[in-house]
């Protein structure tokens, strides 16, 4: 089994506690979809959110889900001047037995323009 890193982002509508985690459960629930995953296949997550969003943490959105005894954090995103706003992105460490060009990177809503190169 190798580690792997899965990468994804969600713009979400508006800074309120229901859009975030609407908007995380989204975007986790597909990137768990796409690659065939488990919770038992997750090592960890790291949620990130940009400074506009504190309404909620998302890592909440990934409890709810049945991510209870998978490490999760969240940290609020560089302050970059014309950054997209209101995105969350997560970057996930699986174990997998596929190879890293079969793993399928999820941007999801607006956050399609952070990665062209993969945008759904």
């Amino acid at each position: 089994m190798a580690v792997r890193a899965l990468r994804g982002a969600i713009q979400v509508d508006a800074d309120e506690r229901e859009e975030i985690l609407e908007a995380t459960a989204e975007l986790v629930s597909e990137l768990m979809s796409r690659n065939g995953l488990t919770t038992d296949d997750v090592i960890s997550v790291i949620f990130t959110a940009t400074p506009d969003l504190t309404a909620e943490f998302p890592a909440l959105a990934a409890r709810k889900l049945g991510f209870t005894d998978v490490p999760l954090m969240c940290a609020s995103e560089l302050n970059v001047p014309h950054a997209l706003p209101r995105v969350v992105r997560l970057m996930a460490h699986i174990e997998t037995d596929k190879p890293r060009s079969q793993m399928q990177h999820v941007y999801l809503r607006g956050a399609t323009v952070l990665r062209l190169d993969i945008a759904q």
